[in-house]
């Protein structure tokens, strides 16, 4: 169990602008998924605050879920971070057919040309 004080300042941390919610839960020794249930329970604690609302949790809702056989095989493990401590992820995009996958830091400009080229 973590102390209030510990998930608040996590949670601040991760609503920072261009903050990154994995890396600050990597670095806190976190699970990203515990992260961001702390973050929404924060906001909403402090959207009903600033509306005068009391906040109680809205009931659960369960969802049909169907698990289906996929062809695309599993992504390759990250390489590691970067000099400037980010690590390079991966995109796998399918358009008209033809699958494009992209490892490492990619930028959005050489992104956009890519799948213009696609399109064109």
């Amino acid at each position: 169990m973590h102390e209030d004080a510990f998930k608040r300042k996590v949670v601040e941390l991760s609503l920072a602008p261009g903050a990154s919610v994995a890396a600050i839960a990597l670095e806190h020794g976190i699970n990203a998924n515990l992260l961001f249930g702390w973050r929404k329970s924060y906001l909403k604690v402090h959207a009903d605050t600033r509306a005068g609302r009391q906040c109680t949790p809205a009931p659960a809702t369960l969802l049909p879920v169907e698990v289906v056989a996929s062809p695309v095989p599993a992504v390759a493990p990250a390489a590691p971070a970067n000099r400037s401590g980010n690590a390079p992820g991966s995109i796998e995009i399918e358009v008209a057919g033809v699958r494009v996958r992209v490892r490492g830091v990619v930028d959005e400009a050489s992104l956009r040309s890519v799948l213009a080229a696609l399109r064109g």
